[in-house]
């Protein structure tokens, strides 16, 4: 008896130590970790593709289905067309505006001057030359400071080459052995709880599908309201401008805000009154994106209340920023189907 209460206190000491070493590896593991559950929605979103294109009939084969892995090549090779796609209709009207710009920055930065001194905002014109003297630190520091920006712009950036690398060879494995490394998973439970089970990961698979599926709409959607918007106020390569609103809408919080920029600059090479309401145009656009389309979308798309929508879009990008809101709402429809089969096993 006496050495119950010691072998409990033994006990208790050791799940903690081990649950605290376990919390430790997971916080040093985080980026591999987030790595993969980004692997795992991509393969999640893709499976119902992947397995449609496996089935299809318009294409003869020996055999009844095409191969997995050609038909995730296919969906690959079909992303990666488009985005060449997308670059070469973008980034070379992109080019030729940012070039007038530059051509047309120094008479507009004397009309602007012009502007301000007959308002009595400033007394003289500042060229150039005092622009650069006249700013804070000395040139030795604003060098150096340039540099280490340039030099963890150039790290960040191969970092997310790396990272999307790393996603798109995980995902492909991911879908190859999905099916075989989740019907492992779901030996874990018991018996009589499998098919359960095998119904909720049904479930998420069809929601995170639709999840992509929403967001392709919402992309559509911005996409098709900035052209004519850009249209209307007479912005060059409106259509272009477009497309980059509509690729930018896969990006929460920022992704929005950079595809203005470009926008903007384009309607200054027309008036500064065009870009003004051209700024106006997209910060009307984006309210209404976020707290009209995006929770409406979602819910019809994935099931997913426009309220859970928005919470869980603030919990996503305050606690991860960028990547923490654009995982929100596939995170939030996992856990609805995890809590709800919760539920009705509880109240089985």
């Amino acid at each position: 008896m006496t050495d119950s209460p010691r072998r409990l206190i033994a006990w208790t000491i050791v799940m903690t130590a081990l649950a605290v070493a376990i919390m430790t590896a997971l916080y040093f593991a985080r980026n591999a970790l987030i790595v993969i559950y980004i692997s795992a929605l991509v393969a999640i979103g893709f499976g119902p593709v992947v397995r449609a294109i496996e089935h299809q009939h318009l294409i003869p084969v020996g055999s009844k289905r095409l191969p997995r892995w050609l038909a995730i090549l296919v969906v690959y090779v079909a992303i990666i067309g488009i985005v060449v796609g997308v670059a070469a209709m973008v980034i070379p009207p992109l080019v030729d505006q940012a070039q007038q710009l530059w051509r047309d920055l120094p008479s507009r930065i004397d009309r602007a001057q012009n502007f301000l001194i007959e308002r009595g905002l400033i007394s003289r014109r500042i060229t150039f030359q005092e622009a650069v003297q006249n700013a804070p630190g000395d040139s030795t520091s604003a060098a150096s400071s340039a540099v280490g920006t340039v030099a963890t712009a150039l790290g960040t950036l191969a970092e997310s080459v790396i990272g999307f690398v790393t996603i798109l060879i995980l995902a492909f494995y991911l879908l190859i052995e999905g099916s075989t490394l989740f019907a492992g998973f779901a030996r874990l439970f018991p018996r009589e709880r499998r098919a359960e089970v095998l119904r909720a990961g049904a479930e998420i698979s069809t929601k995170v599908s639709a999840w992509m599926t929403g967001q392709l709409i919402l992309g559509g959607t911005i996409g098709a309201t900035s052209a004519i918007g850009l249209y209307l106020l007479g912005v060059p390569y409106f259509y272009v401008l477009a497309l980059v609103s509509a690729v930018g809408e896969l990006i929460p919080v920022v992704g929005p805000i950079f595809a203005a920029i470009p926008a903007v600059a384009a309607a200054f090479t027309v008036s500064p009154r065009t870009a003004l309401w051209v700024a106006v145009f997209f910060i009307v656009q984006q309210q209404l994106e976020n707290h009209v389309l995006v929770p409406k979308i979602m819910e019809s798309q994935v099931g997913v209340s426009a309220v859970v929508v928005i919470v869980a879009l603030l919990i996503g990008s305050s606690l991860f920023g960028i990547l923490g809101a654009i995982l929100a709402i596939p995170t939030a429809a996992i856990l609805q189907v995890v809590f709800q089969s919760v539920l009705n096993e509880s109240q089985a």
